[in-house]
Parts: C-alpha cells; sequence; structure tokens
C-alpha cells in the first residue's frame, strides 16, 4: 500500500486521526493509522517521517487564515521599512542640499563666528536705510556707511558689493581673524551681518577717518601716528594670540579716531602664520601698488617683512604728507621712495618733512625718523629690520645703521651707499644736528 491508498483509507474511517506510511524505506509503503488521542508517537532529534493528521475544515480554515494574515503582516512591515528609509534617505539628501545654498549665502558660519550677528534691519536702520548721504567711503570689499545704533553708539557699516574684488573668503577671513585679535592700535569689530547675499561688517566709527598725509597734523601728531602704526603691526606680527600678515598696510587702511589714535582696518587680505614659519608664497598677488614690496609684487613671496616694507613707505608719506605712487618733482622722475632716498644721498633728507609743520620740528627726531623708515623699504627683506627693532630704533637714541638703496624707487641710475665717503658725511650730519638740537 501506498501513501495515496492510506490516506484514502484514513478518510473513510471517521474515527482515523492521522496516518503515515508504515516502512519510509525505498520511497514509503505500507500504512498506519491512528484512531482516537494520538500516542505512541516519538519525536526524533534527527531523521524520522512525515505524519498526516487529520482535521476538521474548521481547524483548517482558522490555520489558514491565521497564516495569510501573517503574510500580510509581514508585507505590512516590510512596506513601512521601505517607506521609512526611503524617507531617511530623501531627508538627508534634504539636509545636504540645504547645507550646500546656506555654504553659497553665507547663513553657515554664524554659529562659528566669534562675536555678535547684528539684524539686518537693526543696520538697514542705524544707516537710515544704506543712503547714500551715509557713505564715507569705498573699499575693495564694497561701500562704508556710518550709521547710529538705537542706543546712540555710532557705527561704521562695510557692505559686501557684488561687483567686489574682495568675496566671501575675504569676508571670511577678516571676520575670524579680526575676532580674535585685541588691541588699542586695531579698528574695533563690534559684529557681523549676514542675510543670504548680504554681508557686512560692523566696526567702530573713526570720525578722523584716514588723514594721516593731512597738512593739519603737526609734528607731534604724526610722531604719535608713526608710533601707533608701529606698535599694532608689532601686535600683529610678535604679541597677538595668532601670528598675522596684513598685506595690505596703505594711508587708508590707518583710520584715526576721536584723539587722532591711529588704527589699522581692513583685514581681508591678512594671512595667518605658523609659529616657525617665516615666509609664504602666492600666485594671487592682491594688495596695493606703492606699498607692496618687491619680492611680494613679482614673485608672490610675502613675509613680516613685506609688512615691514609696507610700514616705510606709510612713514614717508606721513613725514612728507605725499603719496608714494603718483608722486612728481620737476627734478627727477622718482616715486617718493626715489626721492627720499636721493635726499639722504645728498645729505639733506629734511627737506622731505612737510613744509606745512614749518621748524615746529625735532631734527633730530625728524632724521632719525627717515632713517629708520629707509631701512624698512630696503630692496633686500634681510636688510629690513623687525618690527620689535625699528620700535627700539624710533624711541631710542642708538646710532642707528645705514640704509641700503631701497627697493621700487623708479630710477636708471641712484648712487649706491656703500662707499666709506657717504657713511661718514651722513654720520657727521648726525653729529652737526645733534649739536644744534641737542635731545
Amino acid at each position: 500500500i501506498d501513501l495515496k491508498e492510506c490516506e484514502k483509507l484514513c478518510l473513510k474511517n471517521c474515527s482515523c486521526t492521522a496516518y503515515a506510511n508504515l516502512d519510509i524505506r525505498e520511497g514509503g509503503h505500507g500504512c498506519l493509522l491512528w484512531f482516537g488521542d494520538l500516542i505512541d508517537i516519538i519525536e526524533f532529534s534527527e531523521g524520522g517521517q512525515d505524519l498526516y493528521i487529520r482535521l476538521a475544515t474548521s481547524d483548517l480554515n482558522h490555520i489558514r487564515s491565521k497564516g495569510k494574515l501573517n503574510e500580510k503582516l509581514k508585507a505590512v512591515i516590510i512596506a513601512i521599512s521601505v517607506i521609512i528609509a526611503s524617507g531617511m534617505t530623501i531627508l538627508a539628501l534634504l539636509l545636504y542640499v540645504q547645507k550646500i545654498m546656506l555654504r553659497n549665502t553665507g547663513e553657515h558660519g554664524k554659529e562659528d563666528l566669534e562675536l555678535p550677528v547684528f539684524d539686518f534691519a537693526t543696520i538697514a536702520t542705524a544707516t537710515n536705510n544704506f543712503s547714500s548721504n551715509n557713505i564715507l567711503g569705498q573699499g575693495g570689499f564694497g561701500p562704508v556707511y556710518k550709521g547710529t545704533l538705537i542706543e546712540g553708539q555710532e557705527i561704521a557699516v562695510k557692505r559686501l558689493s557684488k561687483n567686489s574684488g574682495q568675496g566671501l573668503e575675504e569676508f571670511k577671513n577678516e571676520v575670524t581673524l579680526i575676532s580674535k585679535l585685541q588691541h588699542r592700535n586695531l579698528v574695533k569689530l563690534f559684529g557681523c551681518c549676514i542675510r543670504k547675499d548680504e554681508k557686512m561688517l560692523v566696526y567702530e566709527y573713526m570720525p578722523n577717518k584716514n588723514q594721516t598725509r593731512s597738512k593739519l597734523l603737526d609734528w607731534r601728531m604724526r610722531m604719535h601716528i608713526v608710533d601707533g602704526i608701529a606698535r599694532g603691526v608689532l601686535y600683529l606680527h610678535h604679541d597677538s594670540r595668532l601670528k598675522i600678515i596684513h598685506r595690505d598696510l596703505k594711508a587708508s587702511n590707518i583710520l584715526l579716531d576721536h584723539n587722532m589714535n591711529p588704527k589699522i582696518s581692513d583685514f581681508g587680505l591678512a594671512r595667518k602664520f605658523g609659529v616657525n614659519q617665516t615666509q609664504a608664497k602666492t600666485k594671487r598677488v592682491v594688495g596695493t601698488y606703492g606699498y607692496m614690496s618687491p619680492e611680494y609684487a613679482l614673485d608672490g613671496l610675502f613675509s613680516m617683512k613685506s609688512d615691514v616694507f609696507s610700514f616705510g613707505v606709510l612713514v614717508l608719506e606721513i613725514l612728507s604728507g605725499k603719496k608714494n605712487r603718483g608722486f612728481s618733482h620737476p627734478e627727477h622722475d622718482h616715486n617718493l621712495l626715489g626721492h627720499a632716498w636721493k635726499l639722504w644721498m645728498e645729505k639733506r633728507p629734511l627737506e622731505l618733512i612737510d613744509p606745512a609743520i614749518g621748524d615746529s620740528y625735532d631734527a633730530t627726531e625728524g632724521l632719525r625718523c627717515i632713517n629708520v623708515a629707509l631701512l624698512c623699504v630696503q630692496q633686500c627683506p634681510p636688510d629690513r629690520p623687525n618690527m620689535s627693532l625699528v620700535l627700539v630704533m624710533l624711541c631710542g637714541d642708538s646710532v642707528l645703521p645705514q640704509p641700503k638703496q631701497p627697493g621700487f624707487f623708479i630710477e636708471r641710475n641712484l648712487p649706491m651707499a656703500d662707499s666709506i665717503s657717504v657713511k661718514n658725511e651722513i654720520s657727521s650730519m648726525y653729529r652737526s644736528i645733534t649739536s644744534l638740537e641737542p635731545r
């Protein structure tokens, strides 16, 4: 008897509850039937044979419906899992896109700024809705507006122009650098304002602006300005927690407060140096011609000595009341550096000093200041002093070294100060001035 015939025998008997092959070898044969309760059944851990149990129709329907329910539940779980996974993927994509958009608009850096963030409406109100009457000037960053906050605080607002030569990187650079700097000769940054394409920096207002070459400045005031600039640059190079090369020291970036204290501004082009770093090179030369050192303008090399060169140009401009670039003289084609060098070599350097001052200046101090300025603008960077030494030389009374030929003097045949005769003549000039104007 095979298994099919055994099934028929069980179905013909109402008392039959289960059936199975009597012998499972060789495909199975024989028939074993159970009546009533299922007894005499052995459960094998391995092997064994199939047992076919007879069930009532109602029990069978219940098992089938339960199986269908489990299948539906399984399908629902799978569907929910797919939906959740898809939702998380879409959410991650949206967050990534939002991050990219915020990066493009500049919003993403607000939480990283170490300074207050002003509301756009506050700045608009303070500047009379960016009225043209409030414009103080125009720089590489964009227009600068004067503003007054509700509490009466005067501010200067630099608004990034869409056509600006400086962009988001310069904006971020200025914010991150100057927010970490604190010195009486650096302009104070109150905060910034970022809204989509709008990027603004909010500074303390400097009522005397950039009047370092003003004819109204007397000798004491000019020396005060030179000293303040020197101390500000020294702080950037040596005394701050960062080592900063400004790269754009010029007259328009030196602002004067109510008390005519000079403050260095505009750090958009500044670069941070490592502790042991002495110079860097760039393919993108930025700055202002007339103040840039030769090695930076020609080869893209910048260092602390690049700032020293710019400082030397500033000092000569402050003493003379003239601009280096665009300087003209009926006797030669030099710029201001060349003119100062020519006067130095001809032993008449004090003729460089602004005639508007008259005779109300200390000749020894004037000669020392011109000497230091010429040392700062020497052609070779190693020949230039660092800012620590510059301050010592400006404030001291020690004998100063003789300067070598300046860089960018624009002249074909300038005399060289290598000869002993020239050095002796300059030394005698110091002695004669000292005897006439004792300190």
